[in-house]
C-alpha cells in the first residue's frame, strides 16, 4: 500500500516514498544498539504515512514512532530516537547531514546577526580551523532523545516563530568555550577551548540554559539567578519592581526580599496616613513577575522572602492557599519564610513567637541576619515594652500552620537565616545574607535599591555550572575540570552585558559562582550505596570534600594570575576561615569521615594571595541540563527507572544511566522510607558547599494512619533539617498514592522561571 503514497519534497515537487532509502536511515540510527527492532520502528511509522506527506513529516514520525518504543525493556530506543532525530535537524540547518566548515558557519551566522560579531573580531581563519580540527560531530550521537528535544526546544539558536534551526551541538559548545576564552593570550587560549570543550561536550561538566542558549548570540546576560532586596519606601518599592521586570524579560529566576515593609496599618508620615500593608505591594511584584515572558515561553517566576515574626505572618503563610479571594491571597509568587535559632527554641520549648512590624523595632530586622546575639537581646527588649505594637502566638501552632501550607501547596520554602550568615563565606557585619533565590540554593549579600539609578544598593546575580559526578573515576579529575569551570565563569561576568548598575557593581566586585553536582544518585548507585541507610555518608562527604577543595584553589590560582575580586575583604575566607570551620558540628555524630586534603596549605594560600570569586559552590536543581546529560537531576533520587517528562514538546521518556546493569542499586524517591538518611546526605553536602543546596522533603501518605502526614513528623523533618545545618529546603513533595514506585512517573518539566535551574 506504501508504495503507492508520495512525499513532497523541499523543493514542491512529488516523488513516490522511498522505503529503502528510510530503512537504511533507521538501519544507521540503530547501528550498535541493543534490543532495537529496525523493522518495528519501520512498521509504526509506515502506518501514519500519507499521499502528500512531507520528507520533514517522514522524519518526525520516525522519530515518534522510536520515542514511543522507550521502555525498561527496550531502553536503547532512546539513542535510536535521538540519531533519528540529530539526522532530522542537521538536515534542517544545513540541508545535508554533513555540518560545514566551522569558519564558514560563524561567517554566515555573523552576516545574519545570529551570533556574536566578535567571534570574528576576536579569532582568526586559523584559529577556526583549529577548533575544526578537534571538533567531534560524533559526540552528538551519545545523546538520548530527551536530550535531543532539550536542545531543540531550548538551547539551538533558531527562529523560534518560524521553527528554523540554524546550528548542531558541537558548534555549540565549542562557541561558548572560544567566547569564555577570547580574552586569554593567543598561546594558550586554543588549549583551554579544547579542553573546555572536551569536559562539556563529554557531558563531565553542565552548563545552565542561559548560557547554553546565549552564549555565542548577540545577547549577553547569562546569570541564572537574580536576587533583589525592597527597602520600605515607596521609592524602593518600585526600583525594585522595575528591576523585577528588566530581569524577568532577561530570562532570569527571581528571589525577592520583601521583608522590610511594614506591617498593616502602621502609621506613614508620623501618623498622617494609614499603612496599607504588605500584600498590596506583594501583589505589585507579582505584577511585576508576571508581566514579561520568559523568551515567548512561559510566564516569569519568583519566590518572596520574609521573616517568621513579622506582624502580618499569619495572613502572608496562607497568600498561596486556593482557599480566600483574591483579594487576600497572592498565589503566582513562591514563598520563603525566615526562620532562626531563637525560632525553633520558641517552639521546642512549646512557647510562643511574638510578631513585630519591622518599621516598630529599631535594628531588629538587620540583626535578625547580621547578628544572633544581638537579635535575641534585642527581641526579648521589645517583647517586654508594653508601648510596642505586637501580637503573640503560641509557637506550635504558627509553625503547624507554616508546615500546613508548605504540604498543602508544596512551595512553601525555609530559610534557615542564622546557618546562612554563620556558615557563610560573607562577613554578616559588613555583607549579610537577607534572601535566597528562586530555588533556594543560592546565599549572597543584597542591600535595597532606593531608585533605578541607586549605586549603593545591590542586586545579586549567581553563575551556575555543575559537575557530572556519574562521569568521574576518581576525586582527582575534579582538579582540572574545577580549574576549567571557574575561568569559564569568571570569564563570563566579564564577558557578559549587565541591565542595571546596583547588578553590574555586585557582581564584578563578588564575582560569585555557583557550581553545583548533577547525576548524584547514578554516582550512589555506581558505588552500590544508598540514600537512606547511611551507607553514602562517607562516600558523598569525600566527593564534596573533593568539590569545595579543588574549586577554591582554582579560584585561588586564578587570584594570583588576575587579582582577587575587589570585594574579598568582606568573605570570611579573607579571616582565614573556611566551610570546615563553622559548619554544624551536629553532621559529626552521623559523618566521621575525616578530612583528606590538605586544608591547612589552602588556607594559608587563600589569606596570602585571595580568592578570584568570593563563593564558589551552590548545589542548584538541573531538570533540563541532567535530561541534555542523560543524567539523573541533581541530587535527587529518581521517581522511576524511567522518567516520563511532560514538556512543551510532548512526553520525554529518559532511563536512568545504566539501568541494565545497575537497576538494584538505585533507591528510587517513594521507596525511600523517611526523610532521615536523604537529610543527612544534604546535611554533609552543606558543610564543604559555601551557598546553599536545593533539597526537597518528600513523604507518602500511604506510610500513615489514615492516609495522612502527622504534623508531628513534618516538623521533627524541619528541626533535623536545622540540625544538620540545612540553609534552605525547597520543594515539598507528596506522592499521590496513583503510581506503583517502580513505574514511570510523569513530571512536568515547566521549571517555572526555570533559568534558575541548570
Amino acid at each position: 500500500m506504501n508504495s503507492a503514497l508520495f512525499v513532497t519534497k523541499r523543493d514542491g515537487r512529488q516523488e513516490t516514498i522511498d522505503l529503502e532509502k528510510i530503512h537504511k536511515v533507521v538501519d544507521w540510527a540503530a547501528e550498535g544498539l541493543d534490543n532495537v527492532s529496525v523493522s518495528e520502528v519501520e512498521l509504526k511509522a509506515h502506518l501514519q504515512f500519507f499521499d502528500g506527506i512531507t520528507t520533514s513529516e517522514i522524519h518526525e514520525t520516525l522519530i515518534k514512532a522510536a520515542a514511543d518504543l522507550i521502555s525498561e525493556e527496550t531502553p536503547d530506543y532512546q539513542y535510536l530516537a535521538a540519531r533519528l532525530n540529530i539526522f532530522h535537524l542537521r538536515k534542517k540547518a544545513y540541508g545535508q547531514f554533513e555540518p560545514p566548515k566551522l569558519f564558514d558557519h560563524v561567517q554566515k551566522m555573523v552576516a545574519d546577526n545570529r551570533y556574536d560579531s566578535d567571534l570574528l573580531k576576536d579569532y582568526t581563519a586559523e584559529e577556526f580551523a583549529a577548533m575544526d580540527a578537534f571538533l567531534e560531530h560524533g559526540r552528538d550521537m551519545n545523546f538520548s532523545y530527551a536530550a535531543v528535544k532539550q536542545l531543540e526546544g531550548k538551547y539551538l539558536v533558531q527562529n523560534r516563530v518560524s521553527g528554523d534551526i540554524y546550528e548542531s551541538a558541537q558548534f555549540l559548545y565549542v562557541l561558548i568555550a572560544a567566547c569564555l576564552f577570547a580574552q586569554y593570550d593567543k598561546e594558550r587560549r586554543l588549549d583551554f577551548i579544547k579542553r573546555f570543550y572536551d569536559a562539556v561536550s563529554s557531558f563531565k561538566i553542565s552548563l545552565p540554559t542561559p548560557i547554553m542558549a546565549g552564549v555565542r548570540t548577540p545577547t549577553r546576560q547569562f546569570s541564572s539567578c537574580v536576587l533583589i532586596e525592597a527597602g520600605d519606601s515607596l521609592d524602593s518599592i518600585n526600583a525594585a519592581s522595575s528591576a523585577i521586570v528588566k530581569y524577568v524579560s532577561q530570562r532570569a529566576g527571581i528571589g525577592i526580599n520583601g521583608g522590610r515593609i511594614r506591617a498593616l496599618g502602621s502609621p506613614i508620615r508620623g501618623g498622617e496616613a494609614f499603612h496599607t500593608g504588605c500584600i498590596p505591594f506583594y501583589k505589585h511584584f507579582q505584577t511585576a513577575v508576571k508581566s514579561c515572558s520568559q523568551g515567548g515561553v512561559r510566564g516569569g517566576a519568583a519566590t518572596l522572602f520574609y521573616p517568621l515574626w513579622h506582624l502580618e505572618v499569619e495572613s502572608l503563610l496562607v497568600l498561596k492557599n486556593n482557599r480566600g479571594v483574591e483579594e487576600n491571597r497572592v498565589r503566582h509568587l513562591d514563598y520563603g519564610v525566615q526562620l532562626n535559632k531563637l525560632m525553633y527554641e520558641r517552639l521546642i520549648k512549646n512557647q510562643d513567637i511574638t510578631l513585630f512590624s519591622p518599621s516598630d523595632v529599631p535594628g531588629l530586622y538587620d540583626a535578625f541576619f547580621a547578628d544572633q546575639v544581638k537579635f535575641e537581646r534585642l527581641y526579648v527588649q521589645y517583647e517586654q515594652d508594653p508601648s510596642i505594637r505586637k501580637n503573640t502566638v503560641k509557637a506550635v501552632e504558627l509553625f503547624s500552620t507554616l508546615m500546613q501550607e508548605r504540604a498543602g501547596t508544596g512551595r512553601i520554602y525555609i530559610q534557615n537565616v542564622d546557618h546562612c550568615n554563620t556558615h557563610s563565606p560573607f562577613n554578616p557585619e559588613v555583607a549579610p545574607i537577607r534572601q535566597s533565590n528562586l530555588c533556594l540554593e543560592i546565599a549572597l549579600p543584597t542591600k535595597p535599591l532606593q531608585d533605578v539609578n541607586d549605586e549603593e544598593g545591590e542586586i545579586a546575580l549567581c553563575t551556575l555550572a555543575a559537575f557530572n559526578l556519574g562521569t568521574l573515576n576518581n576525586l582527582d579529575e575534579l582538579e582540572e575540570l574545577s580549574d576549567l569551570v571557574v575561568r569559564a565563569l569568571d570569564s563570563l561576568l566579564s564577558y557578559q552585558d549587565y541591565p542595571m548598575i546596583a547588578a553590574q557593581k555586585a557582581s564584578l566586585n563578588r564575582r560569585t559562582l555557583g557550581v553545583g553536582v548533577i547525576n548524584y544518585a547514578y554516582y550512589l548507585a555506581k558505588n552500590g550505596v544508598k540514600y537512606s541507610d547511611g551507607s553514602a555518608n562517607g562516600l558523598t562527604h569525600r566527593a564534596f570534600e573533593a568539590i569545595q577543595y579543588y574549586l577554591l584553589r582554582a579560584s585561588n590560582k586564578l587570584a594570583q594570575e588576575q587579582g582577587a575580586c575587589e570585594a574579598f575583604g568582606e568573605t570570611t575566607y579573607a579571616q582565614g576561615i573556611l566551610p570546615i570551620d563553622t559548619y554544624k558540628k551536629d553532621v559529626d555524630k552521623f559523618c566521621e569521615e575525616p578530612l583528606v586534603y590538605d586544608w591547612e596549605a589552602l588556607r594559608a594560600d587563600i589569606k596570602k594571595t585571595g580568592l578570584r570569586n568570593s563563593t564558589l559552590t551552590a548545589l542548584m536543581p538541573s531538570e533540563t541540563s541532567s535530561q541534555i546529560s542523560n543524567a539523573t537531576n541533581g541530587i535527587e533520587p529518581p521517581r522511576g527507572y524511567i522518567s516520563v517528562k511532560q514538556s512543551k514538546d510532548g512526553i520525554l521518556k529518559q532511563v536512568v544511566p545504566e539501568f541494565d546493569k545497575l537497576r538494584r542499586n538505585y533507591e528510587l524517591l517513594w521507596q525511600i522510607p523517611n526523610n532521615t538518611g536523604y537529610l543527612q546526605l544534604v546535611g554533609i553536602m552543606q558543610k564543604f558547599v559555601d551557598q546553599a543546596i536545593s533539597a526537597n522533603t518528600n513523604y507518602d501518605p500511604s506510610r500513615f494512619e489514615g492516609n495522612k502526614v502527622p504534623m508531628q513528623v513534618l516538623l521533627q523533618d524541619l528541626l533535623s533539617a536545622y540540625k544538620n545545618g540545612l540553609k534552605t529546603l525547597y520543594y515539598h513533595n507528596t506522592r499521590d498514592g496513583m503510581s506503583d514506585p517502580q513505574a514511570p512517573e510523569v513530571e512536568d518539566d515547566d521549571c517555572e522561571g526555570g533559568a534558575c535551574k541548570i
